[in-house]
């Protein structure tokens, strides 16, 4: 009974520990939600701005072939962005995202499609390396902070694939997997085919960014005003379409940082709820253990004396 207690007096001392690292990640996270969050949703204005002029352009051009926008059939090679986190401890969070991709990933097989894996985030990198599968290119260190440059260069690795020639290995489409964040309880993951653009002047433009936006429909004006262009529209159009890639991508990373700290709080708080009720159960058992050691002591010494009195 003496070892059992010593047992559960280890298991109480070890799980407070863990209750506290639990907790101070929990924290942490929730320290740095309000500034994701709102990093997330402050590419909103610009946003909206940029496919405003992307609209008024193309309101203004009578070509709109240009090649980010038009389908390419010379190929069959597909990007697929995966944006993952590069630390554990958040649930479910990469894993759904990697589950989506491998869906996507057989889906995109079974159309006779060449899926090429772009990977943001540790936990990606490990699962693909893991099971022996080529990335193109990894991105790591920040997830849960993405910064311009980072973003800058995903967008321009993967404009610069699709648009190279077939025969350089240029590809036909780029899709993204991502996390949405909609709330602090709810993240969704979401798969979305972002060239060639085809939600330019829709309102599903704007769902890459956080709930409660109220977008308005690209292109609409009271009064359509005129402009001059130089040198000309459609060099502007060759402008604003790459920016506007470049930001997308860069939201796409903000609102998956949001989630994944969301998700990382979430879990850390239900950790700590267990810790806790470890705890409360391993007492109750050093306490049930020191009582039989006390009532057996008890026993023991009574039959003693009982065994005195017996033989005098």
């Amino acid at each position: 009974m003496a070892g059992n207690q010593r047992i559960y007096k280890q298991k109480i001392k070890a799980t407070k520990t863990l209750e506290k690292v639990f907790r101070a990640m929990e924290l942490i996270a929730a320290s740095r939600i309000g500034k994701a969050r709102a990093a997330a949703q402050g590419q909103d204005p610009y946003t909206r701005a940029l496919i405003r002029a992307i609209g008024t352009v193309a309101a203004h051009t009578t070509d709109l072939n240009h090649p980010l926008v038009t389908e390419r059939d010379d190929t069959n090679r597909v990007a697929v962005l995966v944006v993952t986190s590069d630390r554990g401890m958040a649930g479910a969070y990469s894993a759904s995202v990697l589950r989506e991709t491998e869906a996507l990933l057989d889906r995109l097989e079974e159309e006779g499609k060449e899926p090429q894996l772009y990977v943001y985030g540790r936990r990606g990198e490990g699962y693909f390396r893991f099971r022996k599968t080529h990335m193109e290119q990894v991105w790591t260190g920040t997830s849960d902070k993405p910064d311009s440059e980072t973003s800058h260069e995903i967008a321009h690795t993967l404009l610069e694939r699709f648009l190279a020639p077939a025969e350089e290995g240029g590809v036909a489409e780029l899709h993204v997997v991502f996390t949405r964040f909609e709330s602090m309880v709810k993240q969704v993951v979401q798969v979305r085919k972002m060239m060639p653009l085809e939600a330019v002047e829709e309102e599903d433009s704007f769902k890459d960014l956080p709930a409660g936006a109220t977008p308005e429909p690209v292109g609409t004006f009271d009064e359509a005003p005129l402009y001059d262009f130089e040198p000309s529209a459609e060099k502007v159009f060759d402008v604003l379409l790459p920016m506007y890639v470049s930001q997308r991508i860069h939201a796409v990373l903000l609102m998956a940082a949001a989630s994944e700290l969301a998700s990382r709080q979430q879990a850390m708080h239900a950790a700590t709820e267990n810790a806790q009720d470890l705890i409360r159960d391993y007492t109750r058992l050093a306490n049930n253990a020191r009582q039989a050691e006390i009532t057996t002591e008890i026993t023991e010494l009574i039959s003693g004396a009982d065994a005195l009195e017996n033989a005098g």
